[in-house]
């Protein structure tokens, strides 16, 4: 029989994954089972074991995927198995989160379990917004309320008389639907119907949405615009200062969908970057890498490995194969022997600086033409063996020209990609039910794999703002095969080129607050400070 598991309980955050606590990543990283709720944003999932196994538990309002009761029996069940279990939940567990009632049951139960404390919306969901909750020119208290009491209590708990009388920020969760009773409770109470009041949906997330009035006019705000629950309510003067620290909504990509396309293992270094522009992204990995099909020549380059004066690497995923293979034959790195190696891309020539391999040719520009350049400037490659790793299937243009010049080149498959049907954390289901305004392809083969999963030109007449950047010629090849062309092709064939060409193209959203006298003022200030320093 095997000994009780652990249920932790863990805070997901308001829905930033970069606000999710470094103990809740690394019990996400050694989970057998993760329950997650509907409010947690899905890309943490991915911090799970490929093994662990994922339960949908969310919880919307009336849309209970599974009732609290059996959710409390679930989680003795699953410890009582020996399972380490991640119980995700949005902000923090204890929080308006019916953490305290799983704990209870679980500690009626004899299960051991931890709280691990989250970072709330309470004041996450306002700092992205631009409003601090307490501020010593307009309040030095908070109040926090639900908006969504327990349907089966007589009558509420709620003191309107006092809360109107205090001159704290009011905080409200789970409000929207409510929002016109709880505003007018306060003004009958006594509170000023000029009270400003701001709203904040999807807060911290790239789609967050954000609106503002005062408690006579925001119910009537939120049936104009079609303001949708999840959001957080905030209620006093602090809201004033939403004009001037609005930093999170300022950010270049905010309100932009982009679609990353990478394996799931390659996927953060472009995801991090939009994110710290503000994008909301959508992961949907197309392709992940798997062995070979046929391994022999593989083998075989292993038992050659020392006679190779060239190793020629054209993708990181081929390093990391390599490599793989590598040290399930030899354990020693200078069983590699003298070869020299060539990557092509700055991707691929770090990927070898973290083995502390030196790189010794990397082409300027990663198409086979510049390589046969670079080669030829550098040496003679008549007689010279050479060992290609590379994908399964790939542009056979490279090795004819090597073997033109002279060389001796295996041409090796190390991996091969494979299609990634997959849909974890919803973002497949996402694209095709309301689109994206972008989608990156990194490679030939995720052009391919997106479009046998999603049909790209049905996918753009379905949706007409959806624009796609490639990387390079190869990618835009492959785009144009389908009958389409890129909107843009990245300058510089890499993830930073990918990045750099939608900074030249994406314009920073126009705030409310910006008048057009102060967009002017702030467009000049540059202009102004340069004569000034000329002058100098």
């Amino acid at each position: 029989m095997s000994s009780i598991g652990t249920v932790y309980l863990v805070g997901a955050g308001p829905g930033d994954a970069g606000l999710l606590t470094l103990r809740g990543a690394e019990l996400l990283k050694r989970a057998d089972v993760v329950v997650y709720d509907a409010l947690v944003n899905t890309d943490l999932l991915r911090l799970a074991p490929s093994s662990a196994e994922i339960i949908y538990g969310g919880k919307r309002a009336k849309d209970h995927a599974i009732p609290q009761e059996e959710m409390n029996q679930l989680l003795v069940k699953l410890a009582k198995q020996g399972k380490t279990v991640v119980r995700l939940k949005g902000g923090d567990p204890y929080l308006f989160g019916r953490g305290g009632e799983e704990a209870e049951e679980l500690q009626a139960e004899g299960v051991p379990f931890e709280v691990v404390p989250g970072i709330s919306s309470i004041v996450a969901a306002p700092n992205y917004a631009g409003i601090p909750i307490t501020h010593r020119e307009h309040c030095s208290s908070f109040t926090v309320l639900t908006g969504h009491e327990d349907p089966t209590k007589e009558e509420t708990s709620l003191d309107w008389k006092h809360l109107a009388a205090d001159k704290g920020t009011k905080v409200v969760l789970m409000g929207v639907e409510r929002i016109r009773q709880i505003t007018s409770e306060l003004v009958k109470a006594g509170a000023d119907k000029e009270t400003p009041v701001a709203m904040v949906r999807w807060g911290t997330r790239g789609n967050q949405e954000s609106i503002q009035g005062t408690l006579e006019t925001i119910a009537d705000i939120v049936e104009e615009k079609g303001f949708k629950a999840p959001a957080v309510t905030v209620i006093g003067g602090v809201v004033g200062l939403r004009e001037k620290l609005n930093w999170f909504e300022k950010r270049q990509f905010f309100g932009k969908r982009i679609v990353v396309t990478r394996t799931r293992e390659q996927a953060s270094q472009l995801s991090s970057q939009l994110l710290e522009l503000g994008a909301e992204v959508l992961e949907i990995p197309t392709i992940k890498i798997v062995p070979p099909i046929e391994r022999a020549a593989l083998a075989d380059a292993m038992l050659e490995i020392g006679s190779y004066e060239w190793i020629i690497f054209t993708s990181p995923n081929g390093v990391t194969e390599f490599f793989n293979a590598f040290f399930r034959v030899f354990d020693d790195i200078r069983s590699i022997g003298g070869a020299r190696f060539l990557a092509v891309g700055p991707a691929t020539a770090a990927k070898l600086k973290e083995l502390h391999i030196k790189v010794d040719l990397m082409p300027e520009k990663f198409v086979t033409r510049e390589i046969i350049k670079t080669f030829k400037e550098y040496q003679d490659v008549e007689n010279v063996r050479m060992l290609l790793m590379r994908a399964e299937v790939a542009n056979p243009e490279l090795p004819a020209e090597l073997t033109k010049m002279g060389a001796i080149i295996d041409d090796v498959a190390c991996y091969r990609t494979v299609p990634e049907t997959e849909d974890v954390s919803g973002n497949a289901a996402k694209l095709t039910e309301s689109g994206a305004d972008w989608v990156t392809f990194t490679s030939s083969s995720t052009v391919e794999n997106f479009h046998a999963r999603f049909d790209l030109p049905k996918l753009r007449q379905q949706f007409p703002q959806l624009r796609m950047i490639s990387i390079g010629p190869e990618t835009t090849k492959a785009i144009e095969a389908l009958g389409l062309k890129p909107d843009i092709e990245a300058k510089e064939h890499t993830i930073a080129g990918i990045v750099a060409a939608l900074k030249k193209e994406i314009k920073a959203p126009v705030i409310a607050g910006a008048t057009p006298k102060k967009v002017a003022a702030a467009k000049k200030a540059p202009a102004k400070a340069k004569k000034a320093a000329k002058k100098v």
